[in-house]
């Protein structure tokens, strides 16, 4: 059996990485995946280049020098102009807005009075900002009336960040395990991704071998669960080595990339603050720096061994799971068409796994809603990936529930592969039938 099983493997594989597509592929791959990166940093970096001109024209006797340049506002102040004049240069020198605030005795009267004028809805991050101008100094002048002074109300206005630390002294960052959440389901939109791929080979596979009728032949020499079983780990092999060169070759692409051609990947990573290192102080500029290095120090931290080897655990059983599902559909219909009303199930547990993952891992990685769906073995692949960032044991992943999602995956894989098996041993050599759930269901009782 197993020099048989053997054979098949490595049938599949040659026939997989020697198809003309895959080597194709194996090479674009990497190009189009540096390439969209690079793109997505350029146009990240355009974005953030560009200003938007806000022209005012300010007839009160407030906010005269409230309105001063951002990152994304460049104000042009007017003078002597009517509404109408006004309105008329704006559109003239296509300025992205006009702000008019007009007279009356009181802050409140102006700011209630005040209105932006732009050709089409405005952006919200412009409204926002000018909305925060106006608020603070309302809240400025209201404070005021109560008899607290400028001093005062600066003082008033300080923000304030509460100090962060582990019971065991170390300090502790915010957002740290909305990135590493985001780094494991990277992992998990990898595997997810894959499956759905490489399970579409292994079904369009059997489906190419059952309508030449080839599979009549192999048949005879091999049993159908041998069959099944090597497409399987033969098509398992040929994407597992087409993902490593991609992989590496796309590594080492990037690395030439910014090497070379300088390109600024931090453009990708959105400021928060809406703050530009020239518009800092020295001493901003170096707490920014440190609480930079803090970040990086907890992402080294990850325990990326233990993440690189639990994506392999959780590739190779969730790849074992629906791939053998893929296979029992190839080997129930005749044609890809008939496989749609099949596919969608399959498909479903993914998905819920992405979106249900983050939702649950980011806002509460221990909660019961991810720790559910990181034991469910049609889940797990995905969800368990976002909580292992964090490590396992003390806060992480508990260790009992690393080990009993792995044990539950073993199962759930023998089950399927076994009911998986009866199902393709049946279908395999029928012909000329549209398959439903219920003679499905029939099969498995064979």
């Amino acid at each position: 059996m197993a020099s048989k099983l053997g054979l098949i493997i490595k049938r599949e594989y040659l026939a997989k990485v020697r198809n003309r597509s895959f080597v194709v592929m194996t090479i674009l791959s990497p190009l189009l995946m540096v390439g969209m990166i690079v793109l997505i940093a350029y146009l990240a970096k355009v974005n953030d280049d560009e200003t938007r001109v806000v022209t005012v024209l300010n007839e009160s006797s407030f906010f005269q020098s409230d309105f001063n340049p951002s990152k994304n506002i460049s104000f042009v102040h007017l003078k002597d102009l009517s509404l109408e004049q006004a309105k008329d240069s704006t559109t003239a020198l296509e300025y992205y807005g006009l702000l008019y605030i007009p007279p009356a005795p009181t802050v409140e009267q102006v700011a209630n009075a005040a209105y932006l004028y732009t050709k089409d809805n405005p952006n919200t991050s412009v409204t926002q900002e000018l909305e925060d101008i106006f608020q603070s100094r309302l809240r400025q002048d209201r404070l005021q009336k109560l008899g607290v002074s400028s001093e005062q109300f600066s003082s008033v206005e300080k923000s304030f960040e509460i100090n962060l630390s582990t019971f065991d002294g170390e300090k502790s960052m915010k957002g740290i395990n909305e990135i590493k959440a985001f780094i494991g389901g990277g992992f998990g939109y990898a595997i997810m991704m894959f499956i759905i791929i490489y399970g579409g080979f292994v079904m369009r596979s059997v489906i190419e071998e059952k309508t030449s009728r080839i599979i009549e032949v192999i048949i005879s020499s091999v049993k159908p669960f041998q069959l099944m079983l090597g497409k399987i780990i033969g098509n398992s092999l040929a994407g597992i080595t087409q993902f490593s060169i991609w992989i590496i070759s796309a590594s080492v692409l990037m690395f030439v990339v910014v090497l070379i051609f300088g390109v600024d990947l931090t453009a990708l990573s959105a400021d928060s603050t809406g703050v530009t290192p020239g518009a800092m102080g020295v001493s901003q500029l170096g707490a920014m720096d440190s609480e930079m290095m803090m970040y990086a120090k907890e992402i080294y931290d990850i325990p990326w061994g233990l993440l690189i080897i639990s994506f392999f655990i959780y590739f190779v059983l969730g790849y074992l799971i629906y791939s053998s599902i893929y296979a029992a559909i190839g080997a129930a219909v005749d044609n890809e068409t008939d496989t749609q009303q099949f596919i969608f199930p399959i498909i479903l547990p993914l998905m819920l796994a992405i979106y249900v993952g983050f939702f649950s891992v980011f806002s509460n990685p221990h909660g019961p809603i991810a720790v559910g769906f990181s034991l469910f073995p049609l889940t797990s692949p995905i969800v368990m990936l976002m909580r292992l960032p964090g490590g396992v044991g003390e806060g992480g992943v508990p260790l009992w529930q690393f080990l009993l999602s792995i044990f539950l995956l073993i199962v759930t894989f023998l089950g399927i592969v076994s009911l998986a098996a009866k199902i393709y041993r049946t279908g395999i050599l029928m012909y000329g039938k549209k398959p439903t759930y219920k003679e499905l269901i029939k099969w498995l009782r064979y």
